[in-house]
Formats: C-alpha cells, sequence, structure tokens
C-alpha cells in the first residue's frame, strides 16, 4: 500500500448527511429507526437513548445517499468536528446534520481498527487542523475524503489491535447495560412500591437541606485538583467522569464539593437539560453553573428514596425549562416548588435497603468502567502508532478483563 494515505483509500464510502434534521415520528406513526446527531456520537460509540424515533418515510429519505450498515463509521465535521462512532449490528439510524457516512474497505482495513485510528491523536490533530469557519469550525466532504492518514499496519495486525482495545469497549458496554438494567429495575420497585403503599408530595426545597448551583471553576492540569462534573457528564441518570475536568481544590467552596447521595440536575442546555443523575464516587469533585447540587435532608427522607423520586419525575423536571431556544435554564425556585412522589416513612425501610443495594452494585460497575475507559485512552495512541507491542498491550488487557 501506498505511504502517502488519505482516508478514501480505505473506504469504499464516503458520504455527507442531508443537512438537515429528520422530524421524529409523529402520533399514529410506526417508528424503524433512530436518528444520529453529534450529541449521539462519542468514544468511538452510538447512543441510541436518547436518539429520537423517526419513521419509515422520514427514514428512506435520509438514507437515499446510502443507507448505514454494520461496522460503518459516523463522523462528525461540525459542532464538534471530529467525534466518531461505529454502527453495531442491529442499529436502524439514519444520519442527521453536521454528519458523515464512512464505510471501511475490509479488505484494506479492519472496521474495528479504523475507528481507533481516526480517535487516534495524529488523526484528530489533521481533523482539527483542516476545520475552518469564522464561526464554527467546520470541515467539508472533500476535506474528510482527502483526510491524511499514517501507514497502516497488515490486516492481521490491525485485527488484533482492534480486538484488544474492542476487549475493552466491550466490557465498558456490558457495565454500562447492567448499570441501566439496575436502574430500570430501581424504578420499577420504586413505582410499585408507590401504588401499593401511602405516599406523600412535599415540595423538594422542604426535603433537602441543599439546593445549589455549581460555580464557575479556573480549569488546571487534567491529572490533578477537584474533578469538575458538567452537564454532558450527566446522563441516563448516572454521572460519567469520562467528559469532566479538574480545578484547584482551593478555588471551591467547601458546600459545593459532592457528597455521595447527592442528586445532580442539569440546569441549561438544549437536550441535556432537566437530566437527573446520582453522584456515588467517594472522589472529591464540585460541579459548574450549568449543574444544580441537590442534597435530601437525611432527617426529611433516606437520599436514596430521594433520588429515586426524581428519576421517576423526570419528564416534569425537563418541562421546567425557561427561556429561548439557546439560553433554556432550570430555576432554583422552580426546582425547589417541584412535588415529588415519597413513600411514607413507615413503609419505606426495605424499598430503601434493596435500592441502595442496586446503587452500590452499579457503582461498582461505573468505578470499574472508569478505569477500563482510562486503560484504553492510555493504550489507543501508542497502539495505533506502534510505539507499544501488542503482547505488552495484551497483559495489560488480561489483567483488566
Amino acid at each position: 500500500m501506498k505511504e502517502n494515505l488519505q482516508l478514501a483509500d480505505l473506504c469504499d464510502l464516503i458520504v455527507d448527511c442531508k443537512n438537515r434534521t429528520p422530524p421524529a415520528v409523529r402520533e399514529g406513526e410506526t417508528p424503524v429507526g433512530h436518528a444520529i446527531g453529534t450529541p449521539h456520537i462519542g468514544n468511538g460509540k452510538i447512543r441510541l437513548s436518547s436518539a429520537n424515533l423517526v419513521s419509515q418515510e422520514t427514514f428512506n429519505t435520509w438514507t437515499a445517499r446510502a443507507v448505514p450498515q454494520a461496522d460503518d463509521i459516523v463522523l462528525s465535521r461540525e459542532a464538534p468536528v471530529g467525534r466518531v462512532g461505529r454502527v453495531e449490528p442491529g442499529m436502524n439510524i439514519c444520519l442527521g446534520q453536521r454528519t458523515m457516512l464512512i464505510r471501511p474497505n475490509p479488505k484494506v482495513v479492519d472496521p474495528r481498527y479504523l475507528v481507533y485510528l481516526l480517535l487516534g491523536p495524529r488523526v484528530q490533530n489533521e481533523l482539527h487542523s483542516r476545520a475552518s469557519g469564522s464561526t464554527v469550525p467546520h470541515l467539508r466532504v472533500d476535506q474528510v475524503r482527502h483526510l491524511a492518514v499514517p501507514k497502516i499496519p497488515e490486516i492481521s495486525v490491525q485485527r488484533s489491535i482492534a480486538a484488544l482495545l474492542g476487549a475493552l469497549d466491550d466490557k465498558v458496554a456490558v457495565n454500562e447495560r447492567i448499570t441501566q438494567t439496575s436502574r430500570e429495575l430501581g424504578l420499577c420497585m420504586y413505582r410499585a412500591h408507590l401504588q401499593r403503599h401511602d405516599h406523600r408530595q412535599p415540595k423538594l426545597a422542604d426535603v433537602t437541606s441543599t439546593i445549589m448551583r455549581g460555580g464557575a471553576p479556573r480549569y488546571t492540569d487534567p491529572e490533578n485538583g477537584v474533578v469538575v462534573v458538567n452537564q454532558k457528564c450527566v446522563r441516563s441518570g448516572r454521572v460519567s467522569l469520562a467528559k469532566a475536568r479538574h480545578t484547584v481544590a482551593a478555588k471551591v467552596r467547601e458546600d459545593r464539593l459532592l457528597r455521595p447521595g447527592d442528586v445532580l440536575v442539569n440546569s441549561t442546555g438544549v437536550g441535556t437539560l432537566g437530566r437527573v443523575g446520582l453522584w456515588n464516587y467517594d472522589i472529591e469533585a464540585t460541579v459548574d453553573s450549568h449543574v444544580t447540587i441537590t442534597r435530601f435532608d437525611p432527617a426529611m427522607t433516606n437520599p436514596i428514596l430521594g433520588a429515586y423520586a426524581l428519576f421517576s419525575i423526570q419528564p416534569k423536571i425537563e418541562a421546567l425549562g425557561e427561556g429561548t431556544t439557546g439560553q433554556t435554564e432550570l430555576s432554583r425556585t422552580k426546582l425547589g416548588q417541584l412535588l415529588i412522589p415519597l413513600p411514607n416513612s413507615d413503609s419505606s425501610s426495605e424499598l430503601a435497603d434493596s435500592l441502595t443495594s442496586l446503587e452500590e452494585a452499579a457503582r461498582a460497575r461505573l468505578t470499574e468502567n472508569h478505569i477500563l475507559e482510562e486503560l484504553r485512552d492510555t493504550l489507543l495512541p501508542q497502539l495505533v502508532t506502534g510505539k507499544l507491542r501488542i503482547k505488552d498491550a495484551e497483559r495489560a488487557v488480561e489483567d483488566a478483563v
């Protein structure tokens, strides 16, 4: 294979999206798939949990250029540039705005290896250096096709690298499914308990000791300081540290340091406003100004029951946002006035114990995922550049999974 490779040399197909947002399925229409945009792509994955469902007509219109298939790659070319996600078997998707579809040539490049190559620092730097635009950096389709990529190894070596990194990603995915299932089980238990027993509906402010927005931290070296959680970290009822940053410990007010059992509520943003997540890490952390800390008063209710009360009414929380499309906010006052469904104390201790057990098991999985993702991010650039031998990486992966 030639030395000076371009992305088109490794692919059977590179096509742009329709550059309009696919309309969500309407009442009475049968959903046949999901519409994928930049918020649903990242770190090599495509997440369908928050993607809109679409009708057959919409799906056909938005896939006229190409129907995405397993092992295709979706790349964001604007807002932001360079996000990458692989289409997994069983995914039925069409592309939303600012995305492109890449179909690897399997005779030349292993599809999963190409995902990791695109995520590597050399290609990411190339993508961002090519991006232009006075307001929002973006890539043209031709720039993506002619994107310079490093020389790739033999396909057998590609597959070995992809299998190693993929083993870490697969373990992370399994843990994510387990934690999601545990949350769904917990919500079913919570709602069933409310149906079987008397319950109350106090205002959130009456059962909490703190409802407080975060500050505006000064960010520092990512290896030091206090973790800062932002709205991108809160999703699916949990808090991921993948998008977190760090700040100087001395700059964080003590009352803004997170405690296990705190519930975080996204208070700004389009698509993320109103998301709720339970903080259950035992590390020094705070939140930025886009997230509200909700801390339940143990004298008024068990914090785990308060958390599940908020999970059970998340659509109501999302509906509290006010403002224009780009400046939607959720005020602390409105959040504090929200009525939440709580079990009476004389019937809730067994439920609280069961939910606590579920959350402790989920926390162990999330902690493991944090370690696995850090290991993958360490190994990825070294493997795709050939700086690390596969045998050395294999030992690290075997110890982790």
